[in-house]
């Protein structure tokens, strides 16, 4: 029983150490985490591994936890000071086309084919080599691509127009329950949410996922995949709602023979069509 109980309280010791340990060397993602890093993961996992089976003893093992921990964190340090040591640790990146000229002595360097170039590209959503101005290898392995310029894709910006900014939606309901701290952040509270679901006929344990946007708009998820409800376009209802009332102020301004009315209703009815001009690029795009 007593072997039992160091045997369980042993175990949490090492996943609390371990949990710790991989905290601080930092947060990485592994698919693109440094080889320093991924050495000192593994290094951390098989001393913990010999910890738990009592190969090494216990005091040892936390020394060698300690230096693998501090070690890559005093790099980090030294090679966010230092460009120099930031390249011995790290590498540097390396161009692999450039002007649309495959660089082939690059290609080499890093040990790449021209068939595992083509495949990284199409990785990236890129089919056509003639469609790439320019493409490197980060430091991680990771291979980013710049498109020519006649073959990015056209943004509002080429083409003039103004359009809202957009801010990060906000998953208000989850698992049919309310979050509360994500509809605070937009300004909005449950009684607002529960009038929304209302109006679209849907109940709130029926929900799975709800998100609403920086505009007001929410997207549902129900849990019955086979009931389809429709999507609420609140920017399309709000600049319908305005042309209306303005073609509403244009007719009163012809039907009244009350010449000051009809000044009025002409004056605003011209006011609320330049407010839907300066609108129209916010609302419906």
């Amino acid at each position: 029983m007593q072997e039992t109980v160091y045997i369980i309280i042993k175990s949490l010791a090492l996943f609390c150490i371990t949990w710790l340990s991989i905290r601080l060397i930092g947060k990485r993602n592994m698919t693109r985490v440094k080889p320093f890093n991924f050495l000192s993961y593994i290094i951390v996992a098989f001393v913990v591994a010999l910890m738990s089976l009592e190969l090494i003893n216990f005091s040892s093992g936390l020394v060698v936890l300690l230096i693998w921990v501090i070690l890559p964190i005093a790099l980090d340090y030294l090679a966010i000071k230092s460009q120099a040591v930031h390249q011995l640790i790290n590498g540097k990146e390396t161009v692999l086309i450039k002007h649309g000229k495959i660089m082939e002595e690059n290609l080499l360097q890093v040990r790449m084919t021209g068939e595992d170039l083509l495949a990284e590209l199409r990785s990236k959503g890129i089919f056509n080599l003639a469609e790439v101005e320019f493409a490197v290898m980060e430091s991680n392995g990771d291979i980013n691509a710049y498109l020519k310029s006649d073959k990015k894709p056209v943004t509002a910006y080429d083409l003039g127009k103004k359009v809202a900014p957009q801010a990060e939606p906000q998953t208000v309901i989850m698992d049919g329950n309310i979050l509360a701290e994500p509809l605070s952040s937009l300004g909005l509270n449950q009684e607002w949410l529960k009038t929304e679901l209302d109006k679209m006929g849907v109940a709130l344990e029926n929900v799975f996922l709800c998100q609403v946007d920086s505009s007001g708009e929410l997207f549902l998820d129900l849990f019955n995949d086979a009931v389809e409800i429709p999507q609420p376009k609140v920017k399309e209802l709000l600049y319908a709602n305005l042309e209306k009332i303005q073609a509403d102020l244009l007719a009163f301004s012809l039907q009244t023979e009350n010449n000051n009315a009809k000044g009025m209703y002409l004056r605003n009815s011209q006011k609320l069509d330049q407010l839907l001009n300066q609108l129209r690029p916010y609302l419906l795009n």
